[in-house]
C-alpha cells in the first residue's frame, strides 16, 4: 500500500516519471529474488479521473478536481497496491492531506519532485501545442507551485529528478527501499499511543484555530468584498470561494483539522500555516 506523491511544474515530466516508475516497480516485483507480499502498481491523477488544464484556471473547478484526487486515492490506497499519485500537488496543502491520507491506512510514502527551470518547463509546454496548458494559466500555476522541502514531514522522503538533465535517472533502489522494504507504523499506532510530547500543545492548537477563524469572521463584518484575508500567525491567506464564510463551514473545518492533528503534534509555530492550507483546499 505504498502511496507515492509525483510533484513539479506543468510539463516537468510528472506522467513521464510516473510512467517509468511504474514499468520498474512490476519489474522489480516480478522478479523471482522478490518473496514478499503480492502488489499490484496504480496510478491515480488527473488524465484516469478525465481532469483537463482548464480546471486550474477557475477556483471552483479546482476545488472539485482536488476533491476528486482525494477520493480516488482513498479508494485506491490498499495493502496490496503500489499508489502513484500523478497530478500537479503544487501547494504543500494538498501534499499534507495525501499524507495524512497515508498515514490513517498506516503506509509507506514518499513525494517525487520532478525539478526543472521554469524556462525549460515553459517550453516544454510550448512545443505541446493544444495538449499543453494555456500560456497564462501556465505562467500563474509556475507562480503558485511550492516546491516539496525534505524537512516537513508531508515531503519526506523526498526524491529528486533533474528533468532538463539525460543523465538523471530516478533513485529506484532508494525509492524501493523506502517503500517496499521499509515497514509500515502499525495501525493507528500513532494516533492511538503516541503521547503529546508538548505539554502546552493541545491549547496552542485549539487558540492558533480559533484565532484564524475569529479573524475570518471579523473581516467578514465589514461587508467589504474580499478574496484573501490575512490571518495572525501565518503570511499564509484565507482564500476565499467567491462569497462569504459562515460560522458553520468555519466550525467544521477546525473541527476536522484538530482532530487529525490532536495526538500527533505538529511544530506549534505551523500550526496556522497548515491550518490556512487546510482550509484553502476544502473551502
Amino acid at each position: 500500500m505504498p502511496l507515492v506523491m509525483m510533484s513539479g511544474l506543468p510539463s516537468s515530466g510528472k506522467t513521464t516519471r510516473s510512467l517509468e516508475l511504474k514499468h520498474l516497480f512490476e519489474e522489480r516485483l516480478a522478479q523471482p529474488e522478490y518473496q514478499h507480499r503480492k502488489l499490484s502498481v496504480q496510478i491515480v491523477g488527473d488524465s484516469t479521473l478525465g481532469v483537463s488544464h482548464s480546471a486550474y484556471a477557475r477556483a471552483s473547478e479546482e476545488k472539485m478536481a482536488r476533491g476528486a484526487l482525494l477520493s480516488a486515492v482513498e479508494r485506491a490506497v490498499s495493502r496490496e497496491t503500489i499508489l502513484i499519485v500523478d497530478a500537479p500537488n503544487y501547494i504543500k496543502g494538498l501534499r499534507y492531506q495525501l499524507y495524512c491520507v497515508g498515514r490513517e491506512v498506516s503506509t509507506t510514502q514518499c513525494v517525487i519532485h520532478c525539478a526543472i527551470p521554469v524556462a525549460e518547463a515553459r517550453r516544454i509546454n510550448q512545443t505541446r501545442g493544444a495538449e499543453g496548458y494555456d500560456e497564462n494559466l501556465f505562467e500563474e500555476l509556475a507562480m503558485r507551485y511550492e516546491e516539496p522541502n525534505p524537512v516537513a514531514k508531508w515531503d519526506s522522503p523526498l526524491f529528486t529528478v533533474i528533468q532538463h538533465d539525460p543523465d538523471d535517472t530516478l533513485p529506484f533502489d532508494k525509492i524501493w527501499d523506502a517503500l517496499v522494504e521499509q515497514r509500515a507504523p502499525a495501525p493507528n499506532f500513532a494516533t492511538a499511543m503516541k503521547p503529546v510530547t508538548e505539554t502546552n500543545y493541545l491549547f496552542e492548537l485549539d487558540r492558533a484555530t480559533q484565532e484564524i477563524i475569529n479573524a475570518v469572521l471579523e473581516v467578514q463584518k465589514s461587508g467589504v468584498p474580499m478574496y484573501q484575508i490575512v490571518v495572525p500567525g501565518t503570511d499564509e491567506k484565507v482564500q476565499l470561494p467567491g462569497r462569504s464564510l459562515t460560522l458553520s463551514e468555519l466550525r467544521r473545518l477546525r473541527m476536522q483539522f484538530t482532530k487529525l492533528n490532536r495526538q500527533v503534534p505538529l511544530k506549534i509555530d505551523k500550526i496556522p500555516e497548515l491550518f490556512v492550507n487546510y482550509m484553502n483546499i476544502n473551502l
